[in-house]
């Protein structure tokens, strides 16, 4: 057996001396200038564009089979500007063709290449030419067939222009592989490239790379990772007049924020953080119809259609279906109070993020959550276009009732234009003034109508010009923080006798009356009634919005029957802010109700009686005004 190796192996050696010998010299033999214009006629044709080498050509045939090209520029036979200029162009050579003296690329490598794509108004570009020359070759029965099996893309930079859209964009330190269908139709390619400072991994394959570029229908696979965003596609594209994709998409951001920055947008407010959306997508054009959609934002999941469109602006329409929803993350920066103080918030609004896109949403949901709010049922729509927002309720329920209304922003520079429309249905008045209005002395079930307007750059600026009315009517419940009954029925017995506390107890309320109206930022009391089983309540004066104060006066009475005219009356005051304010009773009538102490009060309001009073007053306390102090002697001696 070893003999027989032996002889095996010689035949063998020689055969492989014999070919390093021929391909020695066929290295010294071989016509150079031939060789590069054989490889220059191959790129021309495969590419369409025409190969300028303003640099060195290096030819090799051993060890290594290559012509590089140095300082190349690529550029199509009508265009001025080059295309693609590539440092270091080198073509790596079949070695077998190459014995038998023919010349074929078997691969591409571009070292530093700068690729400049312009889009013009009319959809084509300055790589037209390059793109149906492909196409042509690589038709079935196509006179010079592609034989590229590898273009390898190493440090290269890709500058993208549309004078349409007015969009300019880089791509940096690209490195991709693209798997040329010299044998099959598929094609793939693989890599990684810079954008806007982030690594992005991408990779794209066609089913039948020569229907692609034809603009013929061809299944199109595509994945895109980078640390904002996940993007993949499968399904399939079409070019024939305008773009046409159909297929399932995926997207995944851990935070939709960033993500929306990364891509040059201004998110608005806060939330905006893990995202995932998945749907059948449907692309014409610049518009993407979305179905069957499944998008999760902030924990919130939804379910329904959505479009988008960019043509000239971004226009976003969706109708969404939730079981539950959480708006708080995206009130959480928006505060109307300064952080632990009664005074109004004074920040700047930041108004940039409406007049970036058009919104027209549809949302519905069992249960939604804004803050400590909590709603049943609720359908809303949002509608935002040329940097006005209108918000409308059709119906949500809300604090144990129905509510219904509309809420619009307009930006006027730095200063936003709100109007309020809402009716609230028997609803809790506890939760739902103590909400509203900071009123927490309330209780009991009613409605209440809300017509606002006001115009301010921060929320202070915005209470300061409120303009509008409020009314509310209230059945069944009381007003904490004194009891009316008790009250007057112990200054009724003893005027002066001391009232005790004003400020415990509640007083019930049959029903409830209030009309309000807004002038500036000031409440005036229209129209304040309140009646009980036992008591009748009625108010005048004003509240201060911007001070968060009462400036009330009210009268209080005793009924033995629900028609019946009082039996005891007592005026009071309300002063103080919103959430701890004073009431208290008028000291004046106090003491006309006082036997004793009335005829004094008539007394002291007699000039002559009131100055007989003062002097013994002062006579006692060794008041009243003090002689003038002597004056100096005329002949004091004056310093030196």
């Amino acid at each position: 057996m070893a003999q027989g190796m032996k002889r095996l192996g010689m035949p063998i050696a020689a055969f492989l001396g014999l070919a390093l010998i021929g391909l020695i010299g066929t290295s010294w033999f071989l016509n150079r200038d031939a060789l590069r214009q054989a490889v220059e006629a191959q790129i021309r044709a495969v590419t369409g564009l025409d190969l300028v080498v303003s640099g060195a050509i290096d030819v090799s045939v051993f060890p290594g089979s290559y012509v590089s090209f140095h300082n190349v520029r690529l550029k199509g036979g009508a265009t001025v500007d080059p295309a693609l200029q590539v440092d270091v162009l080198t073509a790596n050579l079949r070695l077998l063709p190459l014995l038998l003296r023919r010349f074929e690329i078997a691969d591409v490598m571009m070292l530093r290449p700068h690729i400049r794509v312009v889009r013009n108004g009319n959809g084509e570009s300055n790589w037209t030419p390059f793109v149906e020359t492909i196409a042509r070759a690589m038709k079935p029965g196509a006179e010079n067939q592609v034989s590229f099996s590898e273009i390898r893309i190493q440090d290269g930079v890709l500058n993208y222009e549309d004078a349409t859209s007015q969009v300019s964009e880089v791509l940096g330190d690209i490195d991709l592989s693209l798997a040329w269908p010299s044998i099959s139709r598929s094609f793939a390619a693989t890599g990684q490239f810079d954008w806007r400072g982030e690594r992005v991994d991408g990779s794209v394959s066609a089913s039948d790379f020569a229907a692609l570029l034809s603009g013929d229908r061809s299944g199109v696979k595509a994945r895109l990772v980078s640390a904002p965003l996940k993007l993949a596609f499968d399904g399939a594209l079409a070019n024939r007049t305008s773009l046409m994709m159909e297929g399932t998409v995926t997207i995944d951001s851990p935070s939709l924020r960033n993500a929306l920055r990364w891509m040059g947008q201004s998110p608005p407010g806060g939330g905006f953080g893990r995202f995932a959306l998945k749907a059948r997508a449907n692309v014409v054009g610049a518009s993407v119809a979305l179905t069957n959609v499944n998008v999760e934002l902030d924990g919130n999941v939804a379910e329904g259609v959505m479009t988008f469109a960019n043509n000239g602006r971004q226009t976003l329409q969706a109708t969404l279906a939730a079981g539950a929803l959480d708006f708080t993350p995206y009130i959480s920066t928006f505060r109307l109070l300064a952080s632990g103080a009664r005074d109004w918030n004074r920040q700047l609004f930041d108004l940039n993020s409406l007049s970036t896109t058009d919104l027209d949403m549809r949302l519905s949901a069992a249960k939604v959550t804004v803050g400590s709010t909590r709603l049943g049922r609720t359908a809303f729509g949002a509608n935002l276009r040329g940097g006005a927002l209108a918000l409308s309720v059709a119906e949500a329920q809300m604090y144990g009732g129905i509510a219904k209304g509309t809420f619009g922003v307009a930006r006027s520079d730095a200063v936003a234009d709100v109007k309020a429309q809402f009716q609230f249905t028997d609803v809790d008045l506890h939760a739902c003034t103590s909400e509203l209005f900071g009123i927490n002395k309330l209780s009991g079930r009613g409605n209440l109508n809300v017509s606002l307007v006001a115009s301010g750059s921060s929320p202070f600026g915005l209470v300061t010009s409120l303009d509008g009315t409020a009314t509310l009517t209230g059945r069944d419940g009381a007003i904490a923080g004194f009891n009316v009954e008790q009250l007057l029925k112990r200054l009724e017995r003893r005027p002066l006798s001391g009232s005790g506390n004003f400020r415990n107890g509640s007083t019930p309320f049959d029903t409830l009356n209030v009309a309000v109206k807004f002038n500036d930022g000031i409440a005036t009391a229209e129209d304040v009634r309140v009646e009980g089983p036992t008591t009748r309540l009625t108010l005048t004066g004003t509240a201060s919005v911007p001070a968060r104060e009462y400036d009330l006066k009210g009268v209080a009475s005793l009924t033995s029957a629900p028609n019946a005219p009082p039996g005891f009356d007592l005026p009071f005051v309300v002063q103080g802010p919103w959430d701890d304010p004073l009431v208290f009773p008028d000291p004046e009538s106090l003491i006309r109700r006082s036997p004793g102490a009335a005829p004094l009060l008539d007394a002291v309001k007699d000039r002559k009686t009131r100055d007989a009073v003062r002097s013994v007053i002062e006579r006692i306390t060794g008041g009243g005004p003090r002689p003038a102090a002597p004056a100096a002697a005329e002949g004091a001696t004056k310093p030196n």
